[in-house]
């Protein structure tokens, strides 16, 4: 079961949709496969991005549940994983966001924010340590909050998933 999450006010250009997706129909079924330990326990000490959680030096550790923890056989060749969480206390229902930062209010598809529908977080770290038969997965960094739900664990490819060249126009948004 997750935490009901932080309710809040828009800010000046932001919209929200009519209906919060948490309300509606399930369209699929998403099992939590276990939990990060973060040494993150608040949304203001919380690094922004894997960046920022790096340069933190602050490690984290996956516990993956008893059910899962054969999938976790051969990982340990991987150097680094894509780690894929369940944002929990984000909110789901706002569509048009202004970041603090950024001159003007932005889609929530180009924008790298945990509110979204589904809020689904991608995270690139280092695999420092694994044990299968606890499910404990040690990692150099992470960019959520203690007890964030994990939903996939995956070996990072960089034959296949870097693009040196990849760019966004206009960087006020990261």
């Amino acid at each position: 079961m997750t935490e009901p999450r932080q309710m809040f006010e828009p800010r000046e250009g932001e919209r929200m949709l009519a209906d919060d997706p948490a309300a509606l129909p399930a369209d699929g079924h998403v099992v939590f496969i276990g939990r990060i330990l973060s040494p993150w326990t608040t949304r203001e000490s919380c690094p922004k991005n894997m960046r920022g959680a790096r340069e933190a030096a602050r490690p984290a550790t996956l516990l993956v549940d008893a059910p899962y923890r054969e999938g976790l056989r051969a990982l340990d060749r991987a150097s680094h994983l894509i780690v894929r969480t369940w944002l929990h206390h984000a909110p789901r229902n706002l569509i048009v966001q202004k970041p603090r930062h950024a001159v003007e209010a932005k889609g929530v598809f180009s924008l790298r924010s945990p509110a979204r529908p589904n809020p689904v977080g991608l995270h690139v770290a280092a695999l420092v340590a694994i044990d299968v038969e606890t499910g404990r997965i040690d990692i150099d960094a992470i960019d959520v909050l203690d007890g964030t739900p994990i939903i996939d664990i995956k070996p990072y490819y960089a034959s296949t998933d870097a693009f040196p060249d990849a760019v966004i126009a206009g960087r006020d948004d990261r």
